[in-house]
């Protein structure tokens, strides 16, 4: 019983040590936000004499927070909105159809999780280009819904396997067809790992740099991310300035992660486990 308890305390002192590792960068972030850069140089660690709140209002100004975060948000909507219709459609058709072909076509979307970006990042661009979508918000949004759907089909895929074929057959004999008992009877009971998909693919989106940074070429289409890059300047750093603008966009990202924890953890046993 006393070695029990110990364990306990143990793991909990572990557990305790690496949140306050974990924590230490956006410490470190938001506590010399407020410093001057002279003040930050003498001590990464201490808190600010004074917090010098203009860092912030300078750093809404020079990255155009408003039209940057509309951008990002632009793009996050349209490239969740993208991948969470396909994916849902074609996981659930590909879990619901038996046969070679179809674990062929599943089996292919799950190998491409394996292939690195970097290694066609190169041929995207001159397709993109090729499309004539380079430079574009939208453009960029269809990009990433290609990205996306492979790993939202395999948790799609996963989860629509729980739910009983009997609710299908209950719908068609009532006269509707394969699109009416999807969209009113399958993808209501989805809500999960809808939510899940949605939440993950909100961070890689909003959260991403070198896309933006290969498809976007004008300044006022840049991303929240893209945005901040500009303040790194080849000879000068302005660092409260950028600290500032790397809390201000963190801040959206940690409320939406926060609020959709329990869904997200959920959502991932669900799909991939029952898969």
């Amino acid at each position: 019983m006393r070695m029990q308890r110990l364990n306990n305390y143990l793991i909990r002192l572990l557990l305790i040590l690496g949140s306050l590792v974990a924590m230490l960068p956006i410490y470190m972030a938001v506590v010399n936000s407020f410093k001057t850069q002279g003040e930050m140089f003498q001590s990464f660690i201490a808190l600010p004499t004074t917090l010098h709140w203009e860092n912030y209002t300078d750093a809404f100004n020079k990255i155009n927070l408003l039209g940057s975060s509309l951008n990002s948000a632009i793009v996050s909507i349209l490239g969740i909105g993208g991948i969470v219709f396909c994916a849902s459609l074609a996981g659930y058709k590909l879990s619901r159809t038996s046969g070679r072909l179809s674990n062929l076509i599943f089996f292919m979307f799950v190998a491409s999780m394996l292939v690195p970006f970097h290694s066609i990042m190169i041929p995207l661009t001159r397709v993109a280009k090729g499309m004539g979508v380079q430079g574009s918000t939208y453009g960029l949004a269809l990009i990433y819904i290609g990205l996306g759907v492979n790993m939202a089909i395999f948790l799609y895929h996963g989860f629509v396997k729980s739910i009983p074929r009997e609710l299908e057959e209950s719908a068609q004999i009532d006269g509707c067809n394969e699109f009416q008992t999807f969209f009113q009877i399958i993808f209501p009971l989805l809500l999960p790992i809808t939510v899940t998909i949605a939440i993950l693919d909100f961070l890689w989106i909003w959260n991403d740099f070198l896309l933006p940074l290969l498809m976007l070429t004008d300044v006022n289409r840049y991303t929240l991310i893209l945005s901040t890059n500009m303040l790194f300047g080849e000879y000068n750093k302005e660092w409260p300035l950028i600290l500032s603008s790397l809390v201000l966009t963190a801040i959206p990202v940690i409320l939406i992660y926060a609020f959709f924890q329990k869904f997200i953890m959920e959502g991932i046993a669900e799909g991939a486990v029952k898969g």
